[in-house]
């Protein structure tokens, strides 16, 4: 999941920022939930300290404070080294500096046009969440997922198995935190996912990172969590 971030210093256009995200959240049904709205660049920065995610960054340039919106997106990158930083400022003169300071900033937006803020604000989002989602370029690789019409985008890292659900048609996705159902099939799931997932059982398919210790004696797999999978006598071999 995405965190969203916004630190701008005048309250009518931070409550309308966050309004034109929360419309787009819910219209695209993304994967996101905001971080931190304030005005205050201190205040972000200690949310972005505690959270440790991956965070989309709406910053002002000229905070009030006793700190910019490039000494805070500094700051940032040193938390939050995959995040994406878009600057939505009046000062077009300031552009040049998001490169002096090595920001690697997604988009540099002026306010100045309303309906021209709000459409690149929502381009940001949807490039952000793409990339986000995108193997090729995340440091970990994840899985995307559909659940009522809302799509979710996990780490194999946290995935624990997947395993076919009572319902028909149906696979239950077990994850370190929580558990989703969703219209799927285990062997189109086995082909779409990398080396560290083993078809253990038909059944169940298993991140074997996140294996604990297995019973061969009676076919059990016990997960870092406690959870069990069940072994067939046919995939024992490929298993050990």
């Amino acid at each position: 999941m995405l965190k969203l971030y916004i630190c701008e210093d005048i309250e009518v256009q931070r409550n309308r920022m966050q309004q034109v995200i929360e419309n787009m959240i819910l219209m695209e049904e993304l994967d996101m939930e905001f971080g931190c709205v304030s005005e205050d660049p201190h205040r972000i920065l200690n949310t972005v300290k505690e959270t440790g995610e991956v965070g989309i960054y709406f910053l002002d340039i000229a905070l009030g404070a006793d700190m910019t919106g490039l000494t805070l997106a500094q700051e940032i990158r040193k938390y939050d080294p995959r995040g994406f930083i878009i600057f939505v400022t009046t000062h077009s003169e300031m552009s040049y500096m998001t490169f002096i300071y090595k920001l690697e900033a997604m988009d540099f937006i002026l306010k100045d046009d309303p309906e021209e803020l709000e459409r690149r604000m929502c381009e940001c989002i949807l490039k952000a969440s793409q990339r986000f989602a995108s193997v090729n370029n995340k440091v970990h690789a994840n899985f995307s997922v559909k659940v009522n019409e809302k799509v979710f985008t996990v780490d194999y890292d946290e995935i624990l198995f997947f395993e076919t659900s009572p319902n028909v048609h149906k696979i239950i996705l077990h994850c370190k935190n929580r558990q989703m159902e969703f219209l799927g099939k285990i062997k189109e799931i086995e082909k779409e996912v990398d080396g560290r997932f083993y078809r253990c059982h038909r059944s169940f398919l298993v991140n074997r990172d996140n294996i604990r210790k297995i019973d061969f004696q009676n076919r059990v797999i016990y997960m870092v969590n406690g959870d069990e999978c069940l072994i067939s006598s046919r995939m024992m071999k490929g298993l050990k």
